[in-house]
């Protein structure tokens, strides 16, 4: 069961009030037992000074009166952080989108729909975008050019921040950059790892307040296909020096928590790579190895690949593709139409936040409809190909991993 609640929390009631950081919350517990305890120590040599009346016995002193003061601490906030793959659009995608917006109008939110109660029911989702989006005419592989309503999809579908560093985001110039963060805002869409000054990038940490809990959100991609960076600033780009100062940046900040998003490019790993290459797997120990980091995820190689628990912390390697045309009739591999969309569970307790575990929802990307199917209840429902659906997710599975703290949903496949 997943729970949304970013930046507002629900009473027992249902009414909305405001939420404190975990660390306010704390101290404000504790200032009220203070200030019970002193309450008890005044009234306590107030009756002392009231004659016959006030006399107490030493077993009668309140603990707080005694200097044998206890302090609790607040319960710990539970919160979990739904990641995804590549929204990759080729033709076909946003042609399915036009036709379902009736051809006036692109509607990428119908291909999108069925994600929405592991996105928007989480309390905190991140998405990657992998292509820029500008308002001239669509173009796909290998430069991709994207209608700019696939950000009012992301909306409908509840992302609240998205990652636009990929080695696909230079494809149309610093303008496409420009536009795909218009895009994004004007939907209200918070979004990291591509900029469109230096003061942006500079500034730049996107802190989202999850239940209290402050959680930084850093993107990287580890190349651009080639494509020079039209200025210094223009991309993240991913090496483990950079990445940890931005963290001990959002950190200084006030971060509780710190996510960290990479693109893997073609110069790290082989695309259809299920396999983490021997360059993921260094900069994954690089930065785990560090306090200021909490979690790692990422996607790139258009394939799933493992969620590993390094140096105690929870790196998932690769989300695959959400959603995109590759498949055996490209001529890819039947890997390539596979994704997952990943929950860490996480918890802030005494003010450290670790991720507990790790669920996934294998995804499979239906063609010719190119409907996004969480594949477990897709096969509940008779949607989609069965024997398609089953197939994929015993692919993911297998690659992906399941153990104590990894499992995926559902833990079998229905049938």
């Amino acid at each position: 069961m997943l729970s949304r609640s970013v930046g507002r929390a629900r009473t027992p009631g249902g009414a909305a009030r405001p939420h404190k950081p975990a660390r306010y919350r704390r101290r404000r517990f504790a200032g009220l037992v203070l200030l019970a305890a002193g309450a008890l120590a005044l009234g306590l040599i107030v009756g002392r000074g009231g004659g016959s009346g006030g006399s107490t016995h030493p077993g009668d002193v309140p603990a707080a009166a005694t200097g044998s003061q206890t302090t609790e601490e607040a319960p710990p906030v539970h919160f979990t952080v739904s990641a995804s793959g590549d929204l990759l659009i080729h033709t076909s995608v946003w042609e399915r989108a036009l036709a379902l917006g009736g051809g006036s109008h692109y509607d990428f939110a119908g291909e999108l729909k069925e994600l929405r109660p592991y996105v928007a029911k989480a309390s905190l989702g991140i998405c990657h975008v992998e292509t820029p989006m500008t308002p001239a005419t669509p173009t796909s592989y290998p430069i991709f050019n994207t209608p700019p309503a696939l950000a009012e999809g992301i909306k409908a579908t509840g992302w609240d921040v998205c990652d636009t560093a990929s080695n696909h985001s230079l494809d149309q110039g610093q303008s496409g950059i420009d536009d795909t963060g218009n895009a994004l805002e004007k939907n209200g869409i918070k979004h990291t790892g591509s900029f469109p000054s230096d003061k942006a990038q500079r500034n730049d940490v996107v802190m989202q307040d999850v239940d209290g809990v402050k959680v930084a959100f850093l993107a990287y991609t580890t190349d651009t296909n080639g494509i020079p960076l039209p200025h210094p600033w223009s991309v993240n780009i991913a090496s483990p020096g950079r990445i940890l100062d931005d963290a001990k940046r959002a950190r200084d900040q006030g971060a509780e928590a710190v996510i960290v998003n990479i693109h893997w490019g073609g110069e790290i790993v082989a695309e259809y790579q299920s396999d983490p290459s021997a360059g993921q797997l260094s900069l994954a120990k690089k930065l785990t190895a560090s306090p200021l980091i909490t979690a790692v995820v990422g996607q790139g190689p258009h394939a799933v690949q493992p969620i590993e628990r390094i140096n105690d912390k929870f790196v998932v390697f690769s989300e695959g593709n959400l959603i995109s045309n590759q498949s055996p009739a490209a001529g890819l591999p039947a890997s390539s139409q596979d994704g997952m969309v990943v929950l860490l569970d996480c918890v802030e307790d005494a003010g450290k936040t670790r991720c507990s575990r790790v669920r996934y929802v294998p995804v499979f990307v239906s063609q010719p409809d190119y409907t996004v199917l969480p594949v477990g209840p897709a096969i509940d429902r008779g949607e989609g190909d069965a024997t398609l659906l089953h197939d994929s997710y015993e692919r993911t599975v297998s690659v992906v991993g399941k153990s104590k703290n990894i499992q995926p949903i559902p833990k079998k496949p229905p049938g």
